[in-house]
């Protein structure tokens, strides 16, 4: 089977790339050449954010290396790519999976933000409402090969009580979508820990290969 490239995990808000580390140990198991990047989450807006995972990639890969650079990215880390690509375009970008992206925003951000709750979060949390003007709402479509995985299995009930509709605990079924997007995939897994899931792993291998879950 052909190479597909270099693929790249982003984890999301409040995390670190040991939450991918499950999913890296499969696809390097499947042949994959996969660098697990690190950052700040809660130490910037997502603009910050974007530019700190631009240089960290300038930095780990060589600049005349045109191989594609394809992405597996869990929450927030998919809205990080976004900004990239919308301001700092990769001219290499190849196939991307986005587990449980926050893609329209989570009604969470709005009903406990007003409460103060998320403060701990950084910057980058708020701008992932689900309000019209906000942020996330505002990157405009996807232009490039884009495959979704939503969970519909909330672990904390409560929290889930506040989001309309179909949703992993903190981001819905429908907010994880985004036009342009190439295929689309709902499993029964929470929002955390959706990366862990075998039968997700699986589809991701596959959308990596073919574009296509």
């Amino acid at each position: 089977m052909e190479s597909v490239g270099q693929v790249i995990l982003l984890h999301g808000l409040s995390r670190t790339s040991r939450s991918m580390r499950p999913m890296k140990k499969t696809l390097e198991k499947r042949g994959f050449s996969v660098v697990n990047l690190n950052y700040p989450s809660r130490s910037a807006t997502i603009q910050g954010l974007a530019l700190h995972v631009l240089g960290k990639l300038h930095s780990l890969l060589p600049s005349s290396n045109e191989e594609k650079l394809n992405f597996v990215t869990h929450s927030m880390g998919g809205i990080i790519l976004r900004q990239i690509m919308k301001e700092n375009p990769l001219s290499n970008l190849g196939r991307v999976v986005m587990l449980a992206p926050p893609n329209q925003g989570s009604e969470l951000v709005d009903k406990l933000g007003r409460l103060g709750l998320l403060k701990t979060n950084g910057p980058a949390c708020m701008q992932l409402s689900a309000s019209p003007g906000s942020f996330v709402r505002n990157l405009g479509k996807v232009d490039f090969e884009l495959g979704v995985i939503a969970g519909n299995k909330p672990l904390n009930f409560i929290l889930s009580l506040l989001l309309p509709g179909p949703d992993d605990g903190k981001v819905t079924v429908e907010s994880s979508q985004i036009e342009g997007m190439s295929d689309f995939l709902v499993v029964p897994c929470t929002h955390s820990f959706i990366m862990r899931n075998k039968g997700v792993q699986e589809a991701v291998v596959r959308f990596l290969h073919s574009g296509s879950f």
